[in-house]
């Protein structure tokens, strides 16, 4: 495939920053803001030394990895800066490839430089992705396997597509929100039918072979998993059941951990049952409003993650961002990106602002933290509904020019051209 000259720049300069010594990289990996306990570099280190001494990591109740990150960090390659700046590459070349199969382009011909520049600009110098990356948290490589499925599944690649989500929701059990989508692409188009709504056209009577092949994928990682293990199925509890049982409140910039510290304990369980079925719901509401296009679907529970997710990193927002780039015919139908965008700016000052007060300093205490939380909340909100909104609202087109041929087409309605704009304005 050819690439923009932009994606060589600056994977060059991401290999870069993997490579020299950067002041205050150890500050990154202690900060909750960008790696939480399922994803902290500094407890993966802690899980590969404990199993070089013969030790179960998943006994202590600290380590909360996958065993394939166990594996492989310990047997084929060691936990270095470098594999976590190609992850980024590999990213970004993904999302490439997604916005090249969703306009039809072929992937030998020549590029459109401009916007492929713009995505991947987007992707390798966004602060939400670039910043987990240097402080080395696993959610990068979480991030590049869900953008790898839906490459796979834009291209019709139907084994790649969900051994790539796989080991995406293996490592993550929340990604199993976009296994829908994904099939849904997979046995239909990923070209943009926004702006021409209508009802799915593929093949559902394949999407039970997709997930039995998907599900048989599942079981031979669970085993790989397990043999990794010596047998023991304590990881499951560790690494999968801390997603639904929440058991370090470590804060992040969540809306998850605060609620439990403050929960009595007699309680929890109900309300963790009601914050993750919560997650599940949006699953088929979004993926039948937009059956015309499902990638527009998987995008919207992206960000469904990226708002609401247990241990939430700043990693999870940053890729529903990055990847409404791949999506320009729906930025004039924003109705407030000026305010998605504020929202987002105040809340990337305010929460290592007031992390620094509570944690640093001991001048603030949970609640300056939490505050700071909501705002980040409030912006992924406002970004989903946004993006929800200018999805269901392309299909209408120019409301104001319709409208106003419609009164023009009324003779003898003096009054017609407000009132009927009003109304539509409504």
């Amino acid at each position: 495939m050819n690439t923009p000259p932009a994606f060589s720049f600056l994977v060059c300069l991401r290999l870069l920053l993997a490579v020299l010594p950067l002041p205050g990289q150890n500050l990154l990996k202690h900060d909750h803001q960008l790696s939480s306990p399922l994803t902290s570099y500094l407890r993966l280190k802690e899980g590969l030394w404990l199993l070089d001494n013969n030790i179960d990591p998943y006994t202590g109740g600290s380590f909360h990895h996958s065993p394939l990150l166990l594996s492989l960090f310990s047997t084929i390659v060691p936990p270095l800066p470098i594999i976590w700046a190609i992850s980024d590459a590999v990213g970004a070349w993904a999302l490439l490839r997604i916005w090249r199969a969703r306009q039809g382009l072929s992937f030998q011909k020549g590029t459109r430089s401009n916007v492929e520049n713009l995505i991947t600009s987007v992707y390798l110098l966004n602060p939400y992705l670039l910043l987990p990356s240097l402080a080395l948290s696993t959610s990068t490589f979480e991030n590049t396997l869900t953008l790898l499925a839906l490459m796979f599944a834009s291209q019709g690649k139907v084994s790649s597509a969900l051994l790539a989500i796989t080991f995406a929701v293996h490592l993550t059990p929340s990604s199993i929100l976009l296994l829908l989508p994904i099939f849904m692409v997979l046995v239909s188009s990923p070209v943009s039918h926004l702006a021409s709504p209508r009802p799915f056209h593929g093949n559902l009577k394949r999407i039970p072979f997709l997930f039995g092949e998907f599900t048989l994928y599942w079981l031979v990682l669970v085993g790989a998993a397990c043999i990794i293990t010596g047998g023991s199925w304590s990881w499951v509890r560790a690494s999968w059941g801390a997603t639904l049982t929440l058991p370090d409140l470590t804060p992040n910039p969540g809306l998850w951990w605060y609620f439990f510290t403050e929960m009595f304990d007699h309680f929890r369980p109900f309300f963790l049952m009601v914050f993750s079925v919560h997650l599940v719901i949006y699953i088929l509401p979004i993926c039948i409003k937009f059956q015309h296009d499902p990638l527009y679907a998987a995008f919207l529970l992206i960000g469904v993650l990226g708002t609401f997710k247990a241990y939430l990193t700043l990693a999870d927002p940053g890729l529903f961002l990055s990847m409404i780039s791949i999506f320009p015919e729906v930025h004039g139908y924003l109705r407030h990106p000026i305010i998605t965008t504020l929202l987002h700016l105040h809340a990337a000052l305010l929460l290592p602002l007031q992390h620094v007060l509570w944690v640093s300093e001991g001048r603030g205490n949970a609640n300056f933290y939490y505050a700071a939380s909501l705002v980040m909340g409030m912006a992924g909100g406002a970004g989903l509904v946004d993006a929800c909104w200018a999805g269901m609202r392309i299909a209408v087109g120019d409301a104001k020019e319709w409208a106003e041929e419609k009164v023009d087409g009324e003779k003898g309605e003096g009054e017609g051209k407000v009132v009927w704009w009003e109304v539509v304005q409504q």
